[in-house]
């Protein structure tokens, strides 16, 4: 599986962080930046980087061919950016029941993290649960993503 991973300002030393660890994990990462910190960049950006990314990557539902994961200050600026993308859902997630509930029930492909409340190792947890769990498959959750994505 593949992991593209993007953030402004606000995420910049959470997301290098994070690379470093999935990559430890055997993930292949994909930055799409940025490369150094700039105080003045603005996170639809990135978010745009990593939803385009995700969103042809083919994913159907419950595949996991290719994940995202982007971080700013809040987390909900970016990850409003990456919904508007076909193919993307992307939620804000802030420990880790709704790391794998947003997995089961929604198979989000896209997960966003706040810089300014998430510490390392609360995020490195959130993610390693985030990927690891699978999508549920049940009827009902399956026939509410597909009306999700009728609307696109």
């Amino acid at each position: 599986m593949k992991i593209v991973i993007g953030a402004d300002h606000g995420g910049f030393e959470l997301k290098n962080s994070l690379k470093k660890f999935l990559e430890e994990k055997g993930y292949e990462v994909d930055d799409k930046g940025p490369e150094t910190l700039d105080p003045e960049d603005d996170y639809p950006d990135y978010g745009k980087k990593v939803a385009e990314k995700v969103g042809k990557s083919g994913n159907e539902i419950g595949q996991k061919n290719v994940m995202g994961i982007l971080i700013c200050r809040s987390a909900a600026g970016i990850i409003i950016t990456a919904n508007k993308f076909k193919g993307v859902r992307g939620v804000a997630v802030f420990d880790e029941t709704q790391a794998k509930h947003s997995r089961e029930h929604n198979d989000a492909n896209v997960l966003g993290l706040s810089g300014d409340w998430t510490k390392e190792k609360q995020a490195e947890k959130i993610v390693k649960i985030w990927l690891e769990t699978p999508y549920s498959d049940e009827e009902r959750h399956t026939r509410r993503l597909k009306k999700i994505a009728d609307m696109e």
